[in-house]
C-alpha cells in the first residue's frame, strides 16, 4: 500500500483555483479510496496503480480546459501496511501524550 500526496494546480486560471481543485476532489471522492484533503494537497491511500490512476484522471480532466498545469507528487510505500492515513497521526499523538491538530 502507498500513501500518495499530490497537488495539481492550473497555472493559467488566475489566483483562485478552487473550482478546478473541486473537480479533482470529486474524482478522488468517487473513487472510494481513503483520502484526506489538506490546505496544500490531498493524500490518497491505496495500491500504486490505483492511486496513480486517480492522479491520471485528475490530470486528464484538468487538461481539458487548462493550458498549463503544475503537479507535485510524493509517495510513501510501506509493505504490508494499510490504514496509515490515521495510524501515522495516532503514532505521533501517542508519543506526545496529547491530542494535536490534524
Amino acid at each position: 500500500m502507498v500513501l500518495l500526496e499530490f497537488s495539481m494546480t492550473p497555472l493559467d486560471k488566475g489566483e483562485s483555483v478552487s473550482e478546478y481543485v473541486a473537480r479533482s476532489i470529486d474524482i478522488i471522492d468517487k473513487s472510494g479510496l481513503p483520502y484526506r484533503l489538506n490546505p496544500m494537497g490531498t493524500v490518497i491511500e491505496g495500491e500504486f496503480e490505483e492511486v496513480m490512476g486517480i492522479v491520471r484522471q485528475c490530470y486528464e480532466r484538468m487538461s481539458q480546459d487548462c493550458g498549463r498545469i503544475s503537479t507535485v507528487i510524493k509517495i510513501d510505500y510501506r509493505k504490508g501496511k494499510s490504514g496509515r492515513l490515521d495510524s501515522k497521526i495516532e503514532s505521533v499523538k501517542k508519543r506526545l501524550g496529547r491530542d494535536i491538530k490534524s
